[in-house]
């Protein structure tokens, strides 16, 4: 079976500017995927070649087994696709809008649509040109997911959402997963990714940091500990052990903080009698932040 997503050396040049450099990527049939990177990585660039509406300088892209320059007309009947910048047609109403596109589509059952709205609290008989921004996007969210695409490619989705309806929303893409569909996510709002995505990848300038589950992820990732001893903390010998990047000290309690296991360090402080252990686990913004952190210093 063919990957939903697949890149190989995917490249964009702007002028002199180089957006995009060399990334290879596969996403399987039924998997949310992040994508992350702050503004100028790279997402947008990635996210519109793969809908068909950029063409790559190098490299290949295909969606669903279809390449997305020669086949790019077969490709976008499958696809589900939100804009970062989804406006809409002003002077239709939500319906309007949804059924015209309905109508081009085939397919969609408008059922599904009322049934979307309603979770999303959107009110279909407003004029588009009327609401809010959050409301509009909750206009492409629909018109997105509406016809059950095989993958559904977004945008920064859930800006300008209040935080019920984004939980909503995330309930729309396990919904999509639940059926077989693919969700390619690009999203800021970390928290989110984490909630739902089964891997993400990193982007800087271009190049892809890491492709990784967020299991894994956390698993490799720097965790905070603190280790309350009897007495006094064994600093220098809890400072030896492999994978402890820093340890500090308040009356008998170490701070460490530890990348990979810790299995190794509660064998070495155990025979030093602890009394307790308090674990803060890492969450996806501190592991984003510590691959950004890595890659300056290794600039």
């Amino acid at each position: 079976m063919h990957p939903v997503v697949e890149t190989q050396g995917l490249t964009k040049r702007f002028g002199p500017h180089l957006a995009l450099d060399g990334i290879d990527l596969s996403i399987a049939a039924g998997e949310i995927f992040g994508y992350l990177g702050p503004n100028g990585a790279g997402k947008t660039t990635t996210i519109r070649i793969l809908a068909g509406l950029l063409q790559p300088s190098a490299g290949r892209a295909a969606v669903l087994g279809l390449d997305v320059v020669r086949q790019r007309d077969l490709m976008q009947a499958r696809l589900g696709y939100l804009p970062g910048n989804f406006v809409g047609y002003d002077d239709l109403s939500g319906e309007q809008y949804l059924r015209y596109l309905a109508n081009l589509r085939g397919g969609v059952e408008w059922h599904v649509v009322v049934t979307m709205a309603k979770r999303l609290d959107l009110d279909l008989g407003r004029r588009i040109g009327v609401l809010s921004h959050g409301n509009r996007q909750k206009v492409g969210i629909v018109q997105a997911l509406m016809h059950h695409p095989e993958l559904v490619i977004l945008d920064e989705p859930t800006t300008g959402l209040d935080p019920i309806i984004q939980r909503e929303f995330l309930g729309l893409l396990a919904d999509v997963r639940d059926a077989g569909g693919t969700v390619f996510l690009s999203s800021h709002i970390l928290s989110e990714v984490e909630a739902v995505a089964d891997r993400v990848g990193i982007i800087r300038d271009g190049r892809l940091v890491v492709v990784e589950s967020v299991e894994r992820l956390k698993h490799r990732a720097v965790r905070r500990m603190d280790l309350t001893f009897v007495g006094a903390p064994p600093l220098e010998v809890l400072s030896s052990v492999a994978g402890v990047r820093e340890v500090t000290s308040s009356g008998s309690t170490a701070h460490l903080a530890v990348e990979g296991s810790t299995a190794k360090l509660l064998a070495v402080a155990a025979p030093h009698g602890i009394e307790q252990i308090v674990t803060h686990e890492p969450d996806l913004e501190e592991i984003f932040l510590a691959y950004y952190e890595r890659t300056d210093r290794l600039a």
